[in-house]
């Protein structure tokens, strides 16, 4: 049988939607005659990628709660109820054989429902520590996929399987030697490179920090590969030059991986995951804006295996250029944080998420 159904839900961040994403791909790779719906919030940036791979989406009405009182929050039990009784009808009419959860608060109805009608559902947490959707649906569900240890914290450890985090095909295939890499973005390929990542909407401090050690970093003979974001590109454009390349978004970010020797990084979960892939030598400048502060958890896991440094925002003017030279001028740092980072790469975790949902199908014919 390979006509199956499977609604995949996630979203709010590229964390929540790529996962997801990659999931459909690789199911579709083994079911080409499936069928294909993704669920996910109204005016969030899943509405925009997943149609743009190729998928249907159905958008809820569904914001998370606010850490303070607000509107959004007067307003939550009203975009609840909606989203339930959205998410009855969705299950009704597409009568789904697996449900995928991938995070976000667009999840939490739909798994609520599926579960509750006994079809089986697997979720995949990327983070270190959990979020709040996929801890509520803890004991709905059939497995729980993650990519850390220790998740028996948050999750039944019946329910646990380590897998890892879904990452981009080129990545892991990823074989573009760096000098290459170096002259597709018209850098100097006997040159090191510093990739610098904010995410796709971009990351105001680390910009901020950016701007201030463009000096420094031309003073160690250093080029710079900076993703600034769609937000902040119009600000930051002005700076770029023969050995420093802005970008809004960088869509080659296997070149990108390829290219550098350095990396300057938010650590969301996707971001941690590629750069187990890629193994490079990495500075993680975690956000402090995220529920339960998860980025530093999850960098905080790499940094105890001597696999990547870190520091918090608010250490920036004060350590930085100690703590980069320390790194620059040490090829042996260099070497174990490779070394290390590498150590922890999960490049098959798709699959390995694919087999478990595959599990579940299975239980469908007994």
């Amino acid at each position: 049988m390979g006509n199956y159904r499977f609604i995949l839900s996630g979203g709010g961040t590229g964390g929540h939607i790529y996962p997801a994403i990659a999931i459909a791909n690789e199911l579709k790779g083994r079911y080409p005659e499936a069928d294909f719906l993704f669920v996910g919030a109204k005016d969030r940036m899943e509405m925009e990628k997943v149609p743009q791979a190729g998928y249907k989406i159905e958008g809820l009405w569904i914001t998370g709660l606010q850490r303070r009182l607000t509107l959004k929050n007067l307003m939550f039990p009203l975009k609840l109820i909606s989203s339930l009784l959205k998410s009855r009808k969705i299950v009704s009419q597409f009568r789904p054989d697996v449900v995928i959860g991938t995070g976000g608060f667009a999840s939490g109805p739909l798994l609520q429902v599926a579960s509750g009608r006994g079809i089986p559902c697997l979720l995949q947490e990327q983070n270190s520590y959990a979020g709040i959707t996929n801890k509520l649906l803890k004991d709905k569900v059939a497995k729980i996929c993650v990519a850390y240890d220790g998740m028996d914290r948050f999750f039944p450890s019946a329910k646990i399987v380590k897998t890892g985090n879904p990452v981009r095909e080129d990545l892991v295939k990823m074989n573009t030697p760096g000098f290459e890499a170096k002259t597709f973005f018209r850098l100097d390929p006997e040159k090191e490179v510093v990739l610098i990542l904010g995410g796709s909407l971009g990351a105001r401090r680390i910009n901020e920090l950016i701007e201030k050690e463009l000096g420094y970093f031309a003073s160690k003979d250093l080029q710079v590969l900076w993703q600034c974001g769609k937000l902040y590109f119009e600000q930051y454009q002005e700076y770029a030059d023969q050995n420093v390349k802005v970008f809004d978004f960088l869509n080659r970010m296997d070149l990108a991986y390829a290219a550098a020797d350095y990396v300057i990084s938010r650590s969301g979960a996707s971001s941690v995951s590629e750069l187990c892939i890629v193994g490079k030598s990495t500075l993680f400048i975690p956000s402090p804006n995220v529920a339960e502060d998860h980025q530093t958890k999850n960098a905080m896991a790499l940094v105890n295996q001597k696999a990547a440094l870190m520091l918090r925002e608010n250490e920036l003017d004060a350590k930085f250029e100690t703590v980069f030279s320390d790194l620059h001028e040490s090829k042996e740092k260099q070497e174990e944080l490779c070394i290390n980072l590498k150590k922890r790469a999960m490049p098959n975790a798709t699959r390995h998420i694919a087999d478990e949902i595959e599990k579940l199908l299975n239980t469908l014919k007994t």
